[in-house]
C-alpha cells in the first residue's frame, strides 16, 4: 500500500469511528433525556393518588382519598379511613357494634403493612375500637409483628387507647335472638361480609394496606380468620402492588390468597386477572364454593386496580383524583347462569 492510500484509509476509519462515537453519544443523551422526563409506562399511567376498599364503605374510602390528596402518606390515610367504619355502630362486622361470637363476646382482628414491607397485627382483641391503629402500634413500637387477646389489649392501654364496650344494645339484642336457634348458616354477602380492607397509593407512589374486622358472626370462641394474617387477608409489596381479601376467611387462608394475587401481578398479570386467578384457585377445589363468598381487590404500581368475587353482590370503592366511585365486581358464578 502506498503512502497516499494509507492516509486515505486512515482518514476513512477515523471518520467512521467519529461517526460511531457521535451516534453513541446522541443515544446516551437521548436516554438521559428520556429518564429525566420519566416517560415510563408507570409514570404515564399512574394517578397522582388512589384509595380502594372492600364493600360499600364510601365514607371511609373517601376520607382516605381526601387525606391522600392533601399529601398524607398512604399508611396514615388508610388508618384514618378504616377508623370511620370501626366507629360505626351500624356496621355489624367491624369495630364497635360488631356481631359477637357464640358466647356474646366481640373480638376484633386487624393488620397493616407499610410500603417498607413492615407488618403488624392484633388478634382476638376485646374492648378496643380502633384495632387497625393498634396493629400499627405493634408494628412500630414493639419488636414483634403479632400480638393477641389480653396481651394486645394490655399493650393498647400503654399506648393511650381507651377501654370501651364493643357489644352495643343492638348487637346484644341480635345475639340473644340468635341464641334461640343457634343456627350457624352464614349467608353469602351477609355474615361473610366481614371485613373492610383498604389499599392506597400516595402522591409519592408508595403503597400501604390495612384490614380490620370482627370476623364471622357468631363464630366459635377463639376463632381467627384470614384478615390479620399476612399474605392471606392482606399483602403489600411496594415494588409490585397490593391485595386484600374479604369473605370466608378459612378459604382465603388455605390459598394464601392476597400473597398469591401480588405474586401473579409480579409475573405480569393485571390486578383484574390476578384477582380472577386467585378465585379460580378456590373454586376448583370442589363445589363447596357455592355456599360461601370470597372476593379480592388489588392495585399495582401503575395505579391499575381490579376486583373479583365468587358470587354476585360484591362491590369495591375507588377514590381517585377527587372522585369517589362504586365499582360492582365481576364474579365467577356468572359463568354458570
Amino acid at each position: 500500500m502506498n503512502r497516499r492510500k494509507f492516509i486515505q484509509n486512515t482518514a476513512l476509519t477515523g471518520a467512521g469511528i467519529a461517526t460511531g462515537v457521535a451516534a453513541i453519544s446522541c443515544k446516551e443523551e437521548a436516554t438521559q433525556q428520556l429518564e429525566a422526563t420519566d416517560t415510563s409506562a408507570e409514570a404515564l399511567v399512574r394517578p397522582s393518588y388512589i384509595s380502594i376498599s372492600t364493600w360499600n364503605t364510601e365514607r371511609a374510602n373517601s376520607t382516605s382519598g381526601e387525606l391522600l390528596a392533601q399529601g398524607k402518606p398512604a399508611l396514615d390515610a388508610i388508618i384514618e379511613g378504616v377508623a370511620i367504619e370501626e366507629a360505626n355502630e351500624k356496621n355489624t362486622t367491624v369495630g364497635i357494634g360488631a356481631t359477637p361470637d357464640r358466647e356474646g363476646n366481640v373480638t376484633l382482628d386487624a393488620c397493616v403493612m407499610s410500603p417498607e414491607g413492615d407488618y403488624g397485627a392484633v388478634l382476638a382483641v376485646e374492648n378496643i375500637v380502633h384495632v387497625a391503629a393498634l396493629a400499627r402500634k405493634v408494628m412500630e413500637e414493639t419488636p414483634h409483628v403479632i400480638m393477641a387477646s389480653k396481651g394486645a389489649e394490655e399493650f393498647a392501654y400503654t399506648q393511650g387507647f381507651k377501654k370501651q364496650k364493643l357489644l352495643t344494645p343492638a348487637s346484644e339484642k341480635a345475639w340473644k335472638e340468635w341464641l334461640k336457634t343457634s343456627d350457624y348458616q352464614p349467608e353469602i354477602n351477609v355474615e361473610n361480609h366481614d371485613t373492610i380492607g383498604m389499599l392506597a397509593m400516595d402522591t409519592s407512589g408508595k403503597i400501604a394496606g390495612v384490614c380490620t374486622t370482627s370476623g364471622l358472626g357468631y363464630k366459635m370462641k377463639g376463632r381467627v380468620g384470614d384478615s390479620p394474617i399476612i399474605g392471606s387477608g392482606l399483602f403489600v409489596d411496594d415494588e409490585v402492588g397490593a391485595a386484600v381479601a374479604t369473605g370466608m376467611g378459612e378459604e382465603v387462608l388455605k390459598t394464601v390468597g392476597s400473597f398469591l394475587v401480588v405474586e401473579l401481578m409480579r409475573n405480569g398479570m393485571s390486578p383484574q386477572k390476578a384477582c380472577e386467578e386467585a378465585i379460580q384457585r378456590i373454586v376448583k377445589k370442589g363445589a363447596r364454593y357455592k355456599d360461601f363468598q370470597v372476593a379480592y381487590i388489588a392495585m399495582n404500581k401503575a395505579g391499575e386496580t381490579g376486583s373479583y368475587a365468587i358470587h354476585e353482590g360484591f362491590t369495591m370503592m375507588k377514590y381517585q383524583e377527587g372522585t369517589s366511585e362504586t365499582i360492582v365486581s365481576d364474579y365467577y358464578t356468572k359463568k354458570e347462569k
